[in-house]
């Protein structure tokens, strides 16, 4: 197949990647993805998305064991067989790239295995098991991805110093953690092995965890870490690691001056950087932004018109499902329809309890000097919140402060990644306060917050009584 013309060449087989070729052959185009790793899927699929989100509800089922207590039910104290649940982890991720890979054959999807560079504008380079050959295209889609960023500071070649993916994949269960950065990704991870036994400590540069969620929503998780986790230090910084014997020596600068702990693990989560390397870029018009990421207009084209550029390689945020909607305008654009990338991309941190939010945030509308409406409903006036025995969450809508119209939702509580989505059809339709309000939702159920929270900007939501002099 090596004289073989592509209508579009894909470059990843994330779920960007795939997503663009799907729907590039769904709408008649002769497509091919060429991924380098053996397993189409990606980091979300294989090191990323799916494995953490395993991982997490095994951490769920054990702490949910210990709160059973509460209700008068008792278990015994969980054993830990960490290679049935690797085993377990490895079912899942292979369920679903058998499930990628036969979805791309029945499209007939080409699917090549190789690293690809570019040789020029229309010609790709790919090398190999099966040596090299050119691969000649009319559209390329570049979809290759981030990894983990390390400082230079915080590298140091020792086994027990883990990124995203060191960590996921479970060497063992270390009594002391250190987690270094308060993102999603340490906190998600530090959830997991602080219910499998670990002793977890946080580190966070900034002086907020989540940098960019409301503080709010943050407050209820925080309070719950600070509970489970040894300790969470904000406002400090790793200054040095140090492998020794008995384990990774951390030297620290906080509030409280310098100090050095020892831990048995480290794990880095500090950020991740696009893959833009040895792709051949310089043999085109592409070009990248001060960060390193691939500038794209809204229909997902770079500066070389035959090439368009999706995910992580253009920039924050780095959502799987960021990225697949990117595939798909990317696609529909090279097959000549009227596409933009213009949505509302909701963000979900699967910590316990989760938080996720969409659209315009209360911190935003602060810096922007937009004039909105702020409406809480806190779950401590929740039916189902109750029952469930997780009053710690709240549910936030962000409205304009003259129309109602829904600008954004907040959401922190258990399953809040699932309720997201009512607040981005929401903000997609133009719905105002009064549409929500008046939709009735199921009781009792925790999407009940979300039409009660909405009843507050015109009166009174039934549940919860506010003094009108606490609405902005």
């Amino acid at each position: 197949m090596a004289d073989s013309h592509y209508d579009v060449a894909v470059i990843g087989g994330g779920p960007g990647g795939y997503a663009a070729a799907f729907q590039a052959a769904d709408l008649g185009l002769r497509t091919v993805v060429i991924e380098q790793d053996p397993q189409l899927g990606g980091v979300c699929l294989l090191r990323g998305c799916i494995p953490s989100k395993a991982l997490l509800h095994a951490a769920r089922l054990i702490t949910e064991a210990e709160e059973a207590q509460a209700w008068g039910i008792t278990f015994d104290k969980p054993k830990l067989d960490l290679e049935a649940l690797r085993r377990r982890m490895q079912t899942i991720v292979g369920k679903l790239t058998k499930g990628v890979q036969t979805l791309a054959a029945s499209r007939k999807v080409e699917v090549i295995h190789a690293r690809a560079s570019f040789k020029n504008a229309t010609t790709l380079s790919l090398s190999g098991a099966g040596g090299q050959r050119d691969l000649p295209f009319a559209h390329a889609i570049l979809a290759t991805g981030s990894r983990p960023a390390i400082p230079a500071s915080l590298k140091l070649d020792d086994p027990r110093v883990m990124d995203s993916t060191g960590a996921l994949e479970l060497p063992d269960v270390p009594a002391r953690l250190l987690v270094i950065g308060g993102g999603y990704i340490g906190l998600e991870m530090g959830t997991v092995y602080q219910a499998l036994g670990s002793e977890v400590t946080v580190v966070e540069a900034l002086p907020h965890l989540l940098n960019g969620a409301d503080p709010d929503l943050v407050r209820p998780l925080q309070l719950r870490m600070q509970r489970r986790f040894k300790a969470i230090r904000l406002n400090t910084k790793v200054e040095k690691l140090d492998a020794g014997k008995d384990g990774i020596s951390v030297t620290s600068t906080g509030p409280d001056g310098s100090t050095t702990e020892l831990f048995d693990r480290v794990l880095v989560a500090v950020g991740r950087k696009p893959n833009t390397e040895q792709l051949g870029l310089e043999q085109t018009k592409i070009a990248l932004s001060h960060k390193g990421f691939i500038q794209v207009d809204k229909q997902m084209r770079t500066a070389e018109q035959t090439i368009f550029a999706i995910g992580d390689v253009v920039g924050e945020p780095m959502l799987a499902h960021k990225a697949s909607h990117e595939g798909l305008v990317a696609a529909r654009v090279i097959a000549g329809q009227q596409a933009a990338f213009d949505a509302t991309i909701p963000a979900v941190i699967f910590t316990d309890p989760e938080i996720a939010w969409c659209g315009l945030t209360e911190e935003a509308a602060k810096t922007t000097g937009q004039h909105v409406t702020i409406a809480r409903f806190p779950w401590a006036a929740s039916g189902r919140a109750t029952t469930l025995g997780r009053n710690d969450g709240l549910t936030k809508l962000v409205l304009d402060a003259e129309s109602g119209r829904v600008l954004g939702v907040g959401i922190c509580g258990a399953g809040a990644g699932e309720l997201i989505a009512e607040g981005v059809l929401a903000i997609e339709m133009g719905a105002m306060a009064e549409d929500v309000a008046a939709s009735i939702h199921p009781h009792p159920t925790l999407s009940e917050t979300v039409m009660e929270a909405a009843e507050t900007f015109h009166g009174q939501a039934t549940h919860l009584f506010t003094s009108k002099t606490s609405k902005r």
